[in-house]
């Protein structure tokens, strides 16, 4: 059992940055592969960047090639999402998920949600 807690989200304008974070609990982070979703009203969820049990792998949509970065420490069971030069089409509310499987699209764990909203 995994349980996941995002914090980090709120409003800025176009072009700033955000920085999200995921802390899990337990003792055993290090064993699940790590994603952030997003899910804007009206669209279906989509998953934004992915991250392997090590962080040495990672994957992103391509909408956010080159302005969001995910990493993550074993360390502090945390994984992050930093998010620049965003737009207004960033807006959404932003989940972190856990599964063993690298780039689950059907992860088994998932956190509440934090909102995130870029003004133009």
């Amino acid at each position: 059992q995994v349980l996941l807690v995002e914090s980090g989200g709120g409003l800025v304008q176009a072009g700033g940055s955000l920085r999200l974070s995921c802390a899990a609990s337990g003792r055993t982070f290090s064993t699940y592969a790590m994603g952030w979703f997003r899910q804007a009203p009206g669209k279906e969820r989509e998953l934004v960047a992915a991250i392997d049990k090590s962080g040495g792998s990672t994957s992103y949509v391509n909408s956010v090639k080159g302005r969001f970065t995910i990493s993550r420490d074993n360390g502090k069971n945390t994984v992050y999402l930093q998010m620049n030069s965003l737009r207004p089409e960033d807006t959404a509310i932003y989940y972190c998920a856990a599964d063993v499987i690298y780039y689950s699209s059907s992860p088994d764990y998932w956190g509440q949600g934090t909102q995130v909203t870029v003004s133009s």
